[in-house]
């Protein structure tokens, strides 16, 4: 009864203690960014006015859910929701895709493949600070108008 007592006791510890190191393990740019328009370049520009991004943990994976005011004051949303494991999702509210594939590199970074119509579109790749107080996001391919772009976004965590 003791032997089966301890054995349960030590199975039970040590589910926990995996359970609480795998919580610990997070993407750290779950949470919300609101973009720093005067260390941010944008190539074509023009620049957003002003840019939410906020990335929710759900059981479905993580929503990525993006609020924008354009340079001519016209408001954007959109949004996916992806596991982050490089697969295909749909991208709503996107002009220069209609998919995503976000892809878990480590707990600062990953990276984003962006089609429409099927055709790669621009790759980007995010990268938190070590101190989790900035996300810079690298954008680079062609747009859906075909015009070359090269921005670096620098979001502020809220």
């Amino acid at each position: 009864m003791r032997k089966n007592l301890f054995v349960s006791t030590l199975v039970m510890s040590v589910v926990m203690l995996t359970a609480a190191s795998m919580a610990s393990a997070a993407d750290n740019w779950v949470g919300t960014w609101k973009l720093n328009t005067a260390k941010s370049k944008y190539s074509p520009g023009p620049m957003p006015k002003s840019q939410t991004l906020k990335f929710e943990a759900t059981p479905a994976g993580t929503k990525l859910s993006t609020e924008a005011m354009g340079a001519d004051g016209t408001a954007t949303k959109g949004g996916y929701t992806s596991k982050f494991d490089g697969k295909d999702v749909p991208w709503v509210g996107n002009p220069d895709a209609d998919t995503a594939s976000p892809k878990r590199i480590d707990d600062n970074n990953y990276e984003n493949g962006w089609k429409k119509g099927g055709k790669p579109t621009i790759t980007s790749k995010g990268m938190v600070s070590v101190d989790g107080k900035a996300l810079t996001v690298t954008s680079t391919g062609k747009n859906a108008k075909g015009d070359a772009v090269n921005n670096v976004a620098v979001y502020d965590k809220q």
